[in-house]
């Protein structure tokens, strides 16, 4: 049976009103009160300006921090949750060493401050992951097709070491919540389900991938999605690394032209909007997936 969902109601909009009237009241008084002087003329250039030399629209300085924060939220998203899956499987999963071991990883993660824990891997796991992974031969690659690929999808090659040990931070710390989530999706499948693939032949990868996986999914989709969103937000700490995504660019540009106001609402706007649609793509897999049930 579906349940259908309640429509928007007279006293949502009306709280909606009394929201953004209360917003825009504050606002007015901080302005007035320090007698700031709006310059919103000034913000458009830096999301788009027109090159003299090519005659094209490029990304101003806080276009190219959101594309670089997209660019690492996505990257770091999908390696956390592969590690998630991995790492919940084995957490919930027979082998007494597999289990410590992916509970060390998620109790050792989570319990140190996401900054701290960058500052280590940038500063210390960085260093010695780089140089074994060639990466830091990338600031030399000549223009081709692979320069072209990582420029677009990733990062100029230049910048590909610092890009990739910043990903590869934020994607062990997410990982240990997508760890719970999912080990919390698999261990809530009826054992019937187990007993009935097992007894048909199937291995538990099998099982995991066939049976258990696909109904978790449906389950984990919420916590998954508030997890996607925080990932998200928390890609803007890589800006104390010199990562130049939407965070340090706001940083870089209000030092420089000093409108605090424009430049953080503008920012908190690209941030909302960016989790907002995540949420909104997420909240529509859902409603696709419970149809087909």
């Amino acid at each position: 049976m579906i349940q259908r969902q309640p429509g928007v109601k007279p006293l949502d909009f009306l709280i909606l009103a009394l929201a953004c009237a209360g917003l825009v009241w504050l606002m007015w008084a901080i302005t007035a009160q320090s007698n700031y002087k709006w310059q919103w003329e000034v913000i458009p250039q830096y999301l788009l300006r027109l090159d003299h030399e090519t005659r094209k629209w490029v990304p101003g300085m806080i276009m190219t921090g959101l594309l670089i924060t997209i660019r690492i939220s996505v990257w770091a998203t999908l390696a956390a949750i592969v590690i998630g899956t991995v790492m919940g499987a084995m957490k919930s999963g027979k082998s007494r060493y597999l289990r410590m071991v992916a509970t060390v990883y998620v109790e050792t993660i989570r319990n140190i401050p996401v900054i701290v824990w960058i500052f280590i891997f940038y500063y210390f796991l960085g260093d010695i992951l780089v140089p074994l992974t060639g990466l830091d031969r990338a600031a030399t690659m000549d223009e081709g097709p692979l320069s072209s690929f990582l420029t677009t999808f990733v990062s100029a090659p230049s910048l590909l070491p610092v890009f990739v040990s910043a990903t590869a931070s934020l994607a062990l710390y997410e990982g240990a919540y997508f760890t719970e989530i999912i080990r919390a999706g698999i261990e809530s499948i009826e054992k019937g389900q187990w007993e009935a693939s097992s007894s048909i032949g199937f291995t538990r990868f099998q099982q995991l991938r066939h049976v258990v996986l696909p109904q978790a999914l449906r389950r984990m989709l919420p916590p998954m999605a508030g997890q996607i969103i925080s990932t998200i937000k928390d890609s803007s700490i890589v800006s104390v690394i010199s990562i130049q995504e939407l965070t340090f660019q706001g940083m870089e540009l209000m030092s420089a032209t000093f409108l605090t106001f424009e430049v953080w609402i503008t920012i908190l706007v690209l941030y909302f909007s960016l989790c907002f649609c995540c949420s909104m793509g997420v909240a529509a897999i859902e409603r696709r997936m419970n149809q087909n049930v």
